[in-house]
């Protein structure tokens, strides 16, 4: 009798390209899954969708200073700790082309999607590039072979009917912000760290 592979272990990430805590989030699950075996849910959450594609003033996000001020503090030193590459952002943007692009090459060339998906990632928070911008956008799908689904990203109800599940999925489990990373219906808030995650998912797979 030949036996069956158990699936991954489910985790559901949520997240947004424009949020900088989302770029450590995803690089440490992506880092554990060198290590486990892991299914996961990639949940796409636009949190500004009022955002100029064509950028505007981080100031306009209407944070106080000082509480912004020790937030970047936060974020650049978990780059820092985590060797990642990092420009200090000079404005904010609207993601929603990106995350329908993404969100596309997810479902018609899943293998594409890893590469791209922290292409789009590195290319704002590692090089100042506006992910609102479409000639952005087609240019960093060009790199990874991907530019054909553009049309069919913005053009076609398919890929905004997903991002819609996705905000109702989160409004559904109360979601309080992202990044987000859910394993076993424990929900972990914020970029935590690697080892607690490991720890959550060590646990996780005990109990399957």
């Amino acid at each position: 009798m030949i036996g069956t592979q158990k699936p991954g272990i489910p985790v559901s990430f949520y997240f947004d390209y424009n949020c900088p805590f989302c770029y450590v989030a995803s690089h440490r699950l992506l880092s554990l899954r060198q290590r486990h075996d892991l299914d996961i849910l990639w949940r796409f959450v636009e949190i500004h969708p009022g955002n100029d594609p064509r950028g505007q003033p981080l100031e306009s996000l209407g944070y106080d200073q000082a509480q912004w001020r020790q937030m970047m503090e936060n974020v650049e030193a978990m780059v820092t700790e985590d060797g990642l590459p990092w420009v200090p952002r000079m404005f904010t943007t609207n993601t929603r082309k990106a995350i329908l692009l993404a969100q596309t090459v997810l479902l018609q060339k899943a293998a594409a999607f890893p590469a791209f998906h922290q292409a789009l990632f590195h290319a704002y928070f590692a090089q100042g590039r506006n992910l609102g911008d479409e000639g952005e956008l087609r240019a960093i799908a060009a790199e990874h072979g991907v530019e054909h689904y553009t049309e069919t990203a913005w053009n076609t109800p398919a890929a905004m009917q997903v991002l819609l599940s996705h905000v109702e999925e989160a409004q559904r489990i109360g979601l309080s912000g992202v990044p987000t990373v859910v394993v076993s219906r424990r929900a972990f808030p914020g970029a935590v760290s690697v080892n607690l995650l490991e720890q959550a998912l060590e646990e996780a797979a005990a109990g399957r």
